[in-house]
């Protein structure tokens, strides 16, 4: 599989480096904290990244994305939505309560139906709002990063600020249509398979 999975910080939120395995291209998703454990995992594969990328703007998902963004001198890219969410008052808030510096603004704003390319690999961008109103999925080459949209047998939380229970019963019900075979790269928590999901997760 072209990804490597990382649980950092208090929260133990995973960090992803998806890659392109014939030019070690890669982009870093969700470095939440630890920015030195990140570094070293990326030295370890001999990977060059590109492009930091948020599945949403939440401060347990962006701690170690400032420090990544000035050691490689690379993008931020995450939907405008919550990079708008991020910088409010409330999400400066949060940030501040877990220690966190909020990265510069984001150099390109994902939207529905954008493209990440990775060397001859790609993502597809979806909006799925409800956790946050910005949250975005990741899907390619049979894997779908969900962010803190769909957990294994569980789902995001929709009561902090910007939560909205309608739209995350509509955004899983995007997910449902996925094919059965998907793997799931959650937020937090071990990986799955849509296959399981939709026999043991009581929210699909």
């Amino acid at each position: 599989m072209p990804y490597l999975r990382l649980e950092v910080g208090e929260l133990q939120t995973n960090c992803y480096i998806y890659y392109c395995a014939s030019g070690r291209n890669c982009i870093v998703i969700d470095p939440g904290a630890e920015a030195d454990r990140i570094l070293a995992l990326i030295a370890g594969e001999k990977a060059l990244p590109v492009a930091v990328v948020l599945t949403h703007g939440h401060a347990d998902h962006v701690g170690a994305a400032a420090a990544l963004l000035a050691r490689f001198r690379i993008p931020l890219w995450m939907h405008g939505q919550d990079e708008e969410e991020m910088r409010s008052e409330t999400g400066r808030g949060l940030a501040d309560m877990f220690g966190v510096e909020l990265p510069p603004p984001a150099g390109r704003l994902l939207a529905e139906g954008d493209t990440i390319a990775i060397g001859d690999q790609k993502l597809m961008v979806l909006h799925s709002p409800g956790h946050t109103p910005g949250s975005i999925l990741l899907y390619g080459e049979g894997l779908l990063f969900t962010g803190d949209t769909l957990f294994r047998e569980d789902v995001g939380r929709t009561d902090l600020p910007g939560g909205d229970e309608e739209k995350l019963r509509a955004s899983l019900e995007r997910i449902k249509g996925f094919p059965a075979g998907t793997v799931i790269l959650p937020g937090h928590g071990e990986p799955s398979v849509l296959e399981h999901e939709l026999r043991h997760n009581p929210y699909l």
